[in-house]
């Protein structure tokens, strides 16, 4: 069961392209969320990890489950929008929200 706050929070960062910071097994993670949804009957995060501790090397792709995300925050740090997903599509039962492409106009 995924908790409400945590659920609005990551949504929340999704829309507004910005950072979460949340520890995850043990580890601080810090990360763009690009995917929010079910795959498999879980709720699941797709990020691009960025900072944090991890057992693999990053920047990078990382999956997580959301029900065991702990002392999720919002920062207040923005990215730019999607990245190339060539590597990471994987079916989805469900999609609640995709990061949007980066804006071209600010150039």
């Amino acid at each position: 069961m995924v908790d409400e706050d945590v659920h609005r929070l990551i949504y929340t960062a999704i829309q507004d392209k910005h950072l979460l910071r949340f520890e995850y097994k043990g580890k601080e993670r810090i990360v763009e969320p690009h995917d929010f949804g079910v795959q498999k009957g879980a709720v699941r995060l797709l990020t691009w990890q960025v900072g944090g501790k991890s057992s693999s090397r990053f920047p990078g792709w990382r999956w997580f489950d959301v029900a065991d995300i702990r002392d999720c925050k919002v920062l207040d740090q923005q990215f730019a929008g999607n990245r190339d997903l060539s590597n990471a599509h994987h079916r989805w039962d469900e999609i609640f929200i995709r990061v949007s492409p980066p804006d071209d106009s600010a150039a």
